[in-house]
């Protein structure tokens, strides 16, 4: 079976499905793994989807009553009716390093489709330039995403404060952008999702700020704690997540938050200029 998970409109139609419904952390993890695999959901038995998602058996039996069928069998059946059938990308051929690649191709061609309405990202871009400070969080394996826009973003917005350490001091360092005017923070959650991202969210929305969230899945632990939620799947074929298709949707908003800053041109040549009279880079 094909790991593709990029079938724009088998995703689309298996997220409909489940939207309006208050899952638990497993369904939500089964959930996850069907949007995931959408070319093979409609196919695979309560067993295999089982051992996919992590879960029992009786887990995806209960996960389909959630949704409001018989059992199982009737949800594979009405997938069967609605999701279209995929066209397999993958190549029996390759070999598991080829195979991650062509799966975050696969991912990163959802995106693009995610992408095709720019409506979500444009918001998100306004609420990050407006947001004086701008914090930005991301604990674990998440960290990287977002040190690297917070790299960036400091060139164009006056006043970004990564937030990349967990521990008590987490909630003060959110208490001290509110205290000095911050109206937005950013996220990124990647899996393992940390239960103290989890709950830095619930304090950080508590204090007032709107949360943007870039998550790996719109069923992802941090979604009930999010204004706004931009997804990008991670790739899963490998001992650990590749996470190709949340930094491209992270640059994405950083050019969005770049139209709605009036000066951030401005603000990119003062810095190629300074750069050029220290010597910073070598051409």
């Amino acid at each position: 079976m094909s790991d593709n998970g990029g079938e724009p409109e088998a995703t689309a139609r298996l997220q409909k499905l489940f939207e309006g419904h208050r899952l638990t952390p497993t369904q939500r993890r089964i959930a996850h793994c069907m949007v995931r695999r959408s070319a093979d959901a409609p196919f695979l038995s309560s067993v295999e989807l089982a051992e996919l998602a992590g879960v029992s058996q009786p887990s995806v039996t209960r996960f389909a009553v959630a949704l409001g069928f018989d059992g199982y069998p009737a949800l594979r059946r009405h997938l069967r009716d609605v999701v279209p059938a995929a066209t397999t990308t993958g190549d029996s051929s390759y070999n598991e390093y080829q195979q991650a690649v062509q799966a975050e191709i696969d991912n990163l061609r959802h995106l693009s489709s995610l992408l095709a309405d720019p409506g979500p990202v444009a918001r998100a871009g306004q609420l990050l330039a407006r947001s004086r400070p701008l914090p930005v969080l991301g604990l674990r394996a998440a960290t990287a995403q977002a040190a690297g826009f917070a790299y960036f973003a400091r060139k164009v917005h006056p006043d970004v404060r990564l937030l990349d350490e967990g521990g008590t001091l987490l909630a003060d360092r959110i208490d001290a952008a509110v205290r000095a005017g911050a109206s937005t923070l950013l996220c990124f959650a990647l899996p393992r999702h940390p239960r103290e991202v989890v709950e830095a969210l619930e304090y950080a929305r508590g204090e007032g700020l709107t949360i943007v969230t870039v998550a790996d899945s719109t069923f992802a632990p941090v979604a009930r704690h999010s204004d706004l939620l931009l997804p990008a799947a991670v790739g899963t074929g490998l001992a650990f997540d590749t996470a190709c298709a949340p930094m491209l949707l992270g640059r994405v908003l950083l050019e969005s938050m770049c139209d709605a800053l009036p000066d951030a041109q401005a603000r990119l040549e003062e810095f190629d200029a300074k750069a050029a009279a220290r010597g910073l880079f070598v051409e």
